[in-house]
């Protein structure tokens, strides 16, 4: 069963779009102060999205921390983790993954897609999965 833990949050954030069926999936910054789903394998996600605002409403990101997050298909605890093309966690391998950005790692397994385990992440400063 997934789960949350302690978090650093990033104030004053807004949705740039209808996020209301986004929670728990990877965000990336889109202008001043204000977020969307990431939808590239090659965005740097600044945080996993907390609630589900609708376009114009606060946006509640998670940066740092214990987080639920939705998977793109099956991922094992343990595995380093980055965003997929449509906003959810990805597992990437580094050295190989070289273009993508590792962001956590998974603390609970997922069974399949759409499936929501627990991540630890850090979107503070991504790096590339050299």
């Amino acid at each position: 069963m997934a789960y949350e833990g302690p978090q650093i949050k990033l104030p004053g954030l807004t949705a740039n779009a209808d996020l209301s069926t986004k929670q728990y999936y990877y965000v990336k910054l889109v202008g001043a102060g204000l977020v969307d789903v990431c939808s590239a394998v090659t965005d740097i996600p600044i945080g996993v999205l907390q609630n589900n605002p609708v376009s114009g409403m606060p946006a509640e990101v998670c940066a740092l921390g214990e987080t639920k997050i939705v998977a793109s298909a099956a991922i094992a605890a343990g595995a380093e983790i980055g965003t997929s093309a449509n906003g959810r966690a990805a597992a990437y391998v580094p050295g190989t993954d070289t273009t993508k950005r590792i962001t956590g790692q998974m603390v609970t397994a997922t069974g399949a897609a759409n499936g929501i385990g627990t991540a630890v992440i850090n979107c503070i400063n991504p790096a590339r999965g050299a």
